[in-house]
């Protein structure tokens, strides 16, 4: 492999593991783009490459396929990769190798999502900020932060700002760990979707359009999400305007949403602090649209609601006929709102199921004769709903990743 410039040095080389592992430096100047991605290529498993402090920047995106490689920079805000002269790949960063670390560094105007894991076992990223610097704009890449068909997943000490869809997504995935982030100025801050085994914790989520989402969504190869944590976290004032692309499912949630559990099942919400979110501090909908995926369930179950601390929440829905169910409840919203859906189709055939949903708050109900009927079919009702007789909360997750560092 030709080396590119001389921005690619061997800086050291280290025993790690079973193995010797070596530091691959690389200084920002003339060829630096090319050597980062050669860096990546040439490493071995066990490697860093470490980025030295300055400006990098790429007409191309980056890829990772070497398992338990270490991209390191030397801290946020000193290590920077803009991306803004993008003109190809749909990543900053493609991670397509078991248990990568990505630390210390941030990353600017990715083309499209910041940094993508696919279809690995062992993410870890820490110490990371993903920004559109320029603000919320429907132009921005999809996606901060986003393993999807992963396992085995821990961020934490991450910073996301200005993505078209959500700052960390986590997508089709199982045991994650998402904790002591912060998301701001997103569509959606976090969100947990069609995956398995989550903790979402500690994280500060605040002025996106909606806070945490915990979805689940059909015609995906993993559907039937559950068991996730979302706690210990502040999730306040998400009143920035819904700004996704139209179409996009998360076009669809209302501004001013603190968390909403979509079509997803065993989801625990707890000991969060919830405030100036304008539609709701928290949403339980059932998914809206018609499909067609065997063994989809729409419908949201076994949610649990306690022990939260709520300030000002529902003072201003965002959603069709939001304002007018307000000032038929007095003006604001009850901290919980439930559409009240326990019917959808199947074949065209109506099955029912009994929804089970507890809280130690005050909630209503919209009374949806089914998931896909609209507002102007809601008969609006205070609902008393005791977490009594539900599943117990998930235990906590524990995430495996790789011991070569």
């Amino acid at each position: 492999m030709m080396m590119a410039g001389r921005s690619l040095v061997l800086w050291a080389a280290l025993l790690a593991g079973a193995g010797q592992a070596k530091t691959i430096q690389v200084a920002p100047g003339p060829g630096a783009a090319e050597a980062v991605q050669t860096a990546l290529i040439e490493a071995a498993p066990g490697d860093t490459v470490l980025l030295a402090a300055g400006r990098y920047a790429f007409t191309d995106g980056l890829s990772l396929d070497v398992k338990d490689v270490t991209l390191a920079g030397v801290g946020e805000g000193k290590t920077i990769l803009s991306f803004k002269g993008q003109k190809s790949a749909a990543e900053g960063l493609l991670i397509t190798a078991d248990g990568s670390v990505v630390r210390d560094l941030t990353i600017h105007d990715a083309k499209g999502d910041g940094i993508k894991w696919k279809g690995v076992n062992g993410v870890h990223v820490h110490d990371v900020t993903v920004e559109w610097p320029d603000g919320p704009k429907a132009t921005n890449g999809g996606y901060g932060v986003y393993p999807v068909a992963s396992r085995n997943i821990l961020i934490e000490r991450v910073t996301v700002r200005g993505a078209s869809d959500a700052g960390i997504y986590v997508g089709q995935s199982r045991d994650i760990i998402v904790q002591d982030n912060i998301a701001e100025y997103n569509v959606a801050g976090i969100e947990i979707e069609n995956s398995m085994f989550a903790d979402v914790a500690h994280n500060v989520v605040r002025k996106n359009a909606g806070g945490i989402l915990v979805f689940d969504l059909p015609n995906l190869p993993q559907m039937g999400g559950h068991s996730t944590r979302v706690f210990g976290n502040r999730i306040s004032d998400n009143d920035t305007p819904n700004f996704a692309a139209p179409g996009n499912v998360v076009a669809e949630v209302p501004t001013g949403t603190g968390v909403m559990v979509m079509a997803n099942r065993n989801v625990h919400v707890f000991d969060n602090e919830i405030s100036g979110n304008g539609s709701a501090a928290v949403m339980i909908v059932a998914y809206k649209k018609p499909f067609d995926s065997a063994g989809y369930n729409p419908l949201p179950r076994d949610v649990v609601v306690r022990g939260n601390r709520l300030r000002r929440n529902g003072f201003a829905p965002a959603f069709p006929g939001g304002a007018e169910l307000a000032k038929a409840v007095g003006g604001t919203l009850p901290p919980l709102l439930w559409d009240g859906a326990q019917t959808y189709l199947v074949d065209g055939k109506p099955v029912t199921e009994v929804v089970r949903i507890g809280s130690d708050v005050p909630a209503l109900t919209l009374n949806l004769p089914s998931a896909t009927a609209d507002m102007a079919a809601a008969r609006p009702a205070p609902v008393q709903l005791r977490a009594a007789g539900l599943p117990p909360e998930p235990a906590p997750v524990a995430v495996e990743l790789r011991a070569t560092r």
